[in-house]
């Protein structure tokens, strides 16, 4: 959420409340944390009035066990309280810290895929990690801090009222000072600091981007070009990082003086006033006791106040998140967060002659004002047998398998399973049906088994073993010294090794329908005719759709659907084709394939 310039971010009410939120949850043990800051407060402003009893002990040669004893009774039991307050202060901020994280994690991941792509990765990471941690103070201890300062700093006043009137005068010239100070500068500290985390989340976003295509910067020797630009926000949002400190600086610096004047003048005024005898000496200690213990609670103001702005601003980019669109089933009854949703059983197998999946005049886009994507497309999809879709770039060949996979709704038409409509269906009805192989192939973070048992957590060592040989993988995982507890890093597997641990993956949940999206395009010739002969096998007995732009991996499947500008052009056989339209001959020709797919 950027500000605009020349505005100031002050703590409003409905800011306040976007705070409260993630305290609200918490509130009995706050409640319990501020009475023991408050008990604590009061043995500190206790203090200074049992030392001038012990001052008047000593000149009227009274007793000072008492008063001893009362000092040492604060000392411990305001210790005590202290030490439960900080570590009840501490624990909970790390309960509010560790519910928003789990529940920006779980928001993240149950979002659409349109919702979380539109921003930079390291934007969202930002959020879950540094905003996170501004909150911590902010939810917990500033607001406990803020009341019990404000109770010192009146209670300290109160005190000194009683011990004298006159120099309480000159002591609240100071205190007023300090408060129209501080509310003058902190609305624009509390602005620098919002535009500093603006800032350092691009910073995470490009940084994040960069890392991730390291080769392809460094192999346009564009490190120093990257870095420049990456360095652009860590700059800005230093700058005003650094004008936040420095109004933060002046404000202490004005602070600090006009206390340190005030116990000037009251240790003149005071000394004047015990010379004629209207001041006791022990009152003066007492007074001045209290004058230096003054800049506690100011100190404790000024750092909530800070706090508090700071963690109202990550509260804000925090709840951000929950505008992000979610993945939602009319056929599901709304489920507390920490449910886990049970996998559906699979129906019973319908017909033979009703499609398992059908796409009936859909037409989609990737936003409300977007073009659409594809349009008035209808497919068929066999219950067993091989279907490619091929076409050139931006035919729309992905987004059917978005429709497909429920990554993205249609704004027109409707697609059907086993001859139901979706929105009879549930996503996880959809997706235990179906398997995916992407074109990027990504790995998810952990080991090698890990990443294979994905979306079928139950399966043996030995099925791992099936799949793996099935994608001619199992000696490679053999060679390696963990074997498949090997951690799956860049440096770990090649292009093509991670493009077959995922087919692998996809494989070992044995779907109705194998969705394939260029999932050869990083492997040698032998392992692809390995890999094809696998794809076959599996068409034998289930549905396998695959995208493709190299057309030698898909001449010899059963139908092969061609796609322009978003619509369905032609559909027929690799010999067909050639007969009959243009746009796949001249894809054909492109590539050098020959016509016979017996030459091939």
């Amino acid at each position: 959420m950027t500000v605009p310039k020349g505005t100031s971010r002050t703590v409003s009410v409905p800011r306040l409340r976007i705070l409260w939120s993630f305290a609200r949850p918490h509130k009995g043990a706050l409640a319990l944390a501020l009475v023991l800051a408050l008990v604590g407060s009061g043995m500190g402003l206790a203090t200074p009035m049992v030392t001038k009893g012990v001052l008047d002990a000593l000149g009227g040669s009274a007793s000072l066990r008492g008063p001893l004893l009362a000092l040492l009774f604060l000392l411990v039991v305001g210790s005590a309280v202290t030490y439960w307050q900080w570590t009840l202060i501490g624990a909970l901020g790390e309960r509010v810290v560790l519910r928003a994280r789990e529940s920006m994690v779980r928001r993240f991941l149950r979002a659409t895929v349109t919702a979380v792509t539109r921003r930079p990765p390291g934007e969202l990471v930002t959020r879950v990690t540094s905003d996170t941690v501004l909150l911590h103070q902010a939810a917990t201890g500033a607001p406990v801090g803020l009341i019990n300062a404000v109770v010192m700093l009146v209670g300290t006043l109160a005190l000194m009222a009683v011990l004298d009137l006159v120099l309480l005068g000159t002591v609240a010239a100071a205190v007023l000072v300090v408060g129209v100070l501080f509310a003058v500068l902190m609305p624009g500290i509390a602005t620098a600091q919002q535009r500093a985390q603006d800032h350092l989340g691009r910073l995470g976003g490009n940084l994040e981007g960069a890392l991730r295509a390291i080769r392809t910067v460094k192999a346009g020797r564009a490190e120093d070009r990257t870095a420049e630009r990456i360095v652009a926000d860590a700059r800005t949002s230093a700058e005003h990082g650094v004008r936040a400190v420095r109004r933060e600086a002046l404000a202490w610096t004005i602070a600090l003086a006009g206390i340190q004047l005030a116990i000037i003048l009251v240790l003149g005024v005071g000394a004047w006033r015990v010379a004629e005898g209207t001041l006791e000496v022990s009152g003066l200690i007492a007074f001045l006791l209290y004058a230096f213990g003054l800049m506690d609670p100011i100190s404790e103001l000024s750092q909530n106040v800070t706090a508090l702005q700071s963690g109202i601003a990550a509260a804000e980019r925090i709840r951000e998140t929950d505008d992000l669109e979610s993945e939602t089933d009319d056929l599901e009854s709304e489920a507390d967060d920490d449910a886990r949703v049970p996998v559906p059983a699979r129906p019973a197998a319908p017909a033979d002659d009703i499609p398992v999946l059908e796409l009936r005049d859909v037409t989609a886009a990737y936003g409300p004002d977007a073009e659409p994507a594809v349009r008035g497309v209808g497919l068929a999809i066999p219950r067993r047998g091989h279907t490619a879709i091929v076409g050139p770039s931006g035919a729309g060949k992905t987004t059917l398998f978005s429709l497909v996979l429920r990554f993205l709704e249609p704004t027109g038409g409707e697609l059907l399973l086993d001859g139901r409509p979706y929105r009879e269906h549930t996503h996880d009805e959809i997706r235990t049906r179906l398997a995916y192989v992407e074109q990027d192939t990504p790995v998810v973070p952990g080991t090698i088994r890990d990443n294979l048992l994905l979306a079928r957590p139950d399966a043996t060592d030995a099925e791992l073993r099936r799949v793996l040989r099935e994608v001619r993988l199992a000696e490679k995982i053999d060679a390696l010294d963990e074997g498949l507890d090997t951690p799956l890093s860049g440096a770990a597997v090649s292009g093509g090794e991670r493009q077959r641990i995922a087919l692998a993956r996809a494989l070992l949940r044995t779907p109705d329908v194998l969705l394939l999206d260029e999932a050869t395009a990083q492997l040698d010739g032998l392992t692809e005719a390995a890999v094809q002969e696998c794809v076959r096998a599996r068409a034998a007995g289930g549905a396998v759709v695959t995208i493709a732009h190299r057309l030698s991996t898909v001449i010899d499947a059963d139908t092969i659907v061609v796609m322009e500008a978003g619509r369905v052009r032609a559909r027929g056989s690799h010999a067909e084709l050639l007969a009959t339209d243009a746009l796949y001959r001249e894809l054909v020709e492109a590539l050098r394939i020959a016509a016979d797919p017996q030459s091939v």
